[in-house]
């Protein structure tokens, strides 16, 4: 069966101010929209059919181009707009907070180390907090599409929470300004879903 565009799960206003609506509207609409094409094109008649888009990316070809830019941009990207929300920002809670402080010493620190992770991303690509079998959380980032479930890449384990730092991501809002929009991205973390994918990736 073909990869098919998710469906966000809210409104394309519902992250402002700190996300507009036209940048989701052509974030969704336009960019990924193309990724989730793009998968499909590449993976017709090839032996990776029919798997799940994790199975694809783990087991990946590196060198297969058109599979990992494109399975890496449907994937960050579907998990991007899972782990934002409206009425979001704040904390974690429970094993999750439990494994921040453990792995970072404090809240702050961590988001220091993920904003830091973002900011410092040359070019295009992301920046990830993933866990390892165990519950261990770390802090990477990736370029490209690429993401730490691909050979080689980042931190290993599962990304529970990735920042898109590609330009189209907030330029219309921000223009260069890429620290504004990291340092905004907490407002919108949804952390229950985020926690949802530690405790289901652990």
């Amino acid at each position: 069966m073909a990869f098919k565009l998710p469906d966000l799960p809210y409104g394309h206003h519902a992250l402002e101010p700190y996300i507009d609506a036209w940048t989701m509207e052509i974030h969704h609409g336009k960019h990924h929209a193309g990724y989730t094409k793009k998968l499909n094109a590449a993976l017709e008649g090839s032996d990776q059919a029919g798997k799940s888009i994790e199975e694809i990316l783990a087991n990946l070809d590196m060198n297969n181009a058109a599979l990992r830019n494109n399975g890496g941009g449907y994937y960050n990207h579907s998990l991007f707009w899972s782990v934002m929300g409206p009425n979001a920002g704040g904390s974690p809670s429970g094993d999750l907070a439990d494994a921040i402080k453990t792995a970072f010493g404090s809240f702050d620190t961590f988001k220091e180390k993920f904003a830091s992770a973002a900011a410092t991303r040359f070019g295009s690509g992301w920046a990830w907090l993933c866990v390892h079998k165990g519950g261990k959380v770390e802090v990477c980032s990736s370029p490209n599409q690429d993401n730490p479930l691909m050979p080689g890449i980042g931190c290993g384990g599962a990304p529970i929470l990735g920042i898109d730092v590609w330009e189209h991501a907030y330029y219309l809002n921000y223009q260069n300004k890429r620290g504004d929009y990291v340092s905004n991205f907490f407002n919108v973390v949804n952390w229950s879903e985020v926690s949802k994918r530690y405790e289901a990736g652990k």
